[in-house]
């Protein structure tokens, strides 16, 4: 069972890292699509945030001068990618510049439910990449 999920302009912002302001003009400018909930608030969907977190992460685009960290090993961020095989997966998450790349069990991609356009946070340990989902 899948469902698209959909971002309020603010919670794009922080999983980018940048200002609402500045999603806002970049929406307005046409670089990221947004659309009307049904209470008409702009929301912008999963796989195109996705999408335009790697293509801004690229780009090397700092418009605000944010800086990125990582609390406690913590990266929040986007999934950008999901790979499945019969047994291990591979799950890529855009966390800002940063780009995780985490390989799991199937099991465990499948019990998170994760799939591109959705938010998780990377935890990193020693060698290891650990997925959370909010």
């Amino acid at each position: 069972m899948s469902h698209m999920q959909s971002y309020s302009i603010g919670r794009a912002a922080r999983l980018l890292g940048v200002s609402p302001d500045t999603v806002r003009r970049w929406a307005d400018a046409g670089r990221i699509a947004t659309r009307r909930d049904d209470a008409d608030r702009r929301v912008i969907d999963g796989p195109a945030l996705a999408a335009f977190s790697v293509e801004v992460a690229q780009a090397g685009t700092d418009e605000e001068g944010a800086s990125y960290t990582s609390a406690r090993n913590a990266f929040p961020g986007i999934v950008t990618a999901v790979t499945l095989g019969d047994v291990a997966a591979q799950v890529e998450i855009q966390a800002g510049p940063h780009r995780l790349v985490s390989l799991l069990t199937r099991e465990a991609v499948e019990e998170l439910g994760l799939e591109v356009g959705m938010a998780a946070t990377a935890r990193v340990k020693s060698t290891n990449v650990h997925i959370d989902r909010p």
